[in-house]
Parts: C-alpha cells; sequence; structure tokens
C-alpha cells in the first residue's frame, strides 16, 4: 500500500463515552488520503472494543494497544514510530474535529518546509459539544514568538506537525500535563510556527480533564519549562515575561482555579 500523505494520531484511555464521536470526526474529513492511529493505553473500559468495530468498518485505522499504562509521552512517542506519513496530525480521544481540518492543514504545511507546527482556533465545549467559547491563537511564527513565554501558543489536539520535527525532538515522558508546551519551544529552534485562523477543533471540557483536575501541576511545570527554555533552549525571555511567570507563580499558590482560569482567559483578550 503506498503511504499515505497524513497520519493521525490519537491516544485513547478509558475514553468510551466520546471515542465513537471523535473517531468518526476524522473518518468523515474532506481530506482522505490519511492513516489513522489509534492507541489504547490500556484501558479498563471498553476502549479497545470500541477501536477494533471501527478498524472493522474503516481499512485507515491502525490500532495498537498499550500492555502497561504508559501515560501519554510514552504513547504519543510509540505512535510517532507507528505513523508512516511525512505529517501527522494530534486529536484526542473526547473532541471532534471538523470536516475540513485535515484538508486545510495539510494544505498549508506541506506547501512550506519551514513549518514545523501547524495549529488552529478552537470551541471550547462542555460535555455535550455546546459551544461555550472561542479560543484563537496567534498566527504568525513572529506573534507566536513574541508570546511564546506568555501562554502556549497551540491547541494541542488541533496540531499537525511536520514528522521531520517530531523525529529530531520526542515529548519529554518526564513533563507529563504540559509535555505539549515543551515541545513547542524545542521545536521552534529549527522550524517556523504557524497557526490557521480557522476553527479547527470542539474542545470538548470536563471535571476529569487535566487541565481541572491536575490544574497546579500543569501550571508549575509550564513555569519550569519557560525557566527551561531561557537556560537550556536558546530563548530570551523579555524581562516583562519573568516578571508575569513570577506572579503566575504566586497565584497558582494562592488562588483558586477557577479564578485562575478566568484571569487567564481575561489575560490572553488584553
Amino acid at each position: 500500500m503506498k503511504t499515505p500523505k497524513v497520519s493521525v494520531l490519537m491516544p485513547a484511555y478509558n475514553a468510551e463515552k466520546y471515542l465513537g464521536e471523535a473517531i468518526e470526526s476524522i473518518l468523515n474529513q474532506t481530506f482522505t488520503d490519511f492513516e489513522f492511529v489509534i492507541i489504547d493505553d490500556c484501558s479498563t473500559d471498553k476502549t479497545w472494543e470500541i477501536i477494533q468495530e471501527y478498524v472493522k468498518k474503516d481499512k485507515r485505522i491502525i490500532s495498537i494497544k498499550n500492555e502497561k499504562n504508559l501515560k501519554l509521552s510514552a504513547t504519543l512517542n510509540k505512535g510517532i514510530e507507528a505513523c508512516k506519513a511525512d505529517y501527522i496530525a494530534r486529536m484526542d480521544a473526547d473532541d471532534w474535529s471538523y470536516p475540513d481540518r485535515l484538508e486545510k492543514q495539510y494544505e498549508v504545511i506541506s506547501k512550506d518546509p519551514k513549518i514545523g507546527i501547524l495549529g488552529g482556533s478552537m470551541e471550547v465545549c462542555d460535555e455535550d459539544l455546546k459551544v461555550l467559547n472561542v479560543r484563537k491563537y496567534n498566527i504568525s511564527d513572529s506573534e507566536i514568538r513574541k508570546n511564546l513565554f506568555k501562554y502556549s501558543p497551540f491547541c494541542h489536539p488541533a496540531t499537525m506537525f511536520k514528522k521531520e520535527a517530531l523525529l529530531k525532538d520526542r515529548y519529554n515522558i518526564n513533563l507529563n500535563d504540559a509535555e505539549d508546551y515543551d515541545l513547542y519551544f524545542r521545536i521552534g529552534k529549527y522550524y517556523k510556527l504557524q497557526n490557521l485562523s480557522n476553527i479547527a477543533i470542539k474542545y470538548r471540557t470536563s471535571d476529569n480533564q487535566v487541565s481541572n483536575k491536575k490544574a497546579k501541576r500543569q501550571q508549575y511545570l509550564t513555569l519550569y519549562i519557560r525557566l527551561k527554555a531561557n537556560i537550556e533552549y536558546g530563548y530570551k525571555a523579555p524581562m516583562k515575561d519573568i516578571l508575569l511567570s513570577l506572579l503566575q507563580l504566586i497565584l497558582v499558590s494562592l488562588l483558586p482555579n477557577q479564578i485562575k482560569v478566568l484571569l487567564f482567559n481575561l489575560y490572553r483578550k488584553i
């Protein structure tokens, strides 16, 4: 069989509730020249059974089951090795991709060899995919770098990577819950970073997500990654961003998570 143009990589762990919607949103893409690599990270629910039902329906799906729970970063690194295409699109097992997502992203990233990561905007939704708000990201490489120390420049499950970039810099397995932010800094040393303005996914939020359940750990890791980027990765953070990070460190320790989220969303709009 010929090599597909895009590999869609989706890890899944105890994802039975929303897994079918996520899979179908990829299978119904207007862009069809892809393989769909789904890795079950040793789930204890019916995740694997659901994946196998879809394997029977669509030959583009490649299913892998971890023998033990590896957690997200190690599972993604395993998936990168399994992907055959030159471009890898990320997808989460509880989100929903718009039908033209892959088509629009491939059209741009395949024409510019300097782009290492290409993202898109997202609709933040509740558990029923009802839109709560829209989060847009900086478009150009220059704007992304200008704000790189302020907040994450991409919606991780809406990204498409140049595989060559991922093979150069894998996910750090010691930074689960903020592994994507660290990766952006490292890939940004060699490649352009870019977002499309269009909405790529519906991002489902729930009480069990990393962003809520492990918010404090994630925020501490974010500050640690910024320090690493400034010391190890060759970036130079503006003094105002360093001071802002120190302020965030204080807020992380003192404020409830709901208030921090409100402040963060307000800050992004300024």
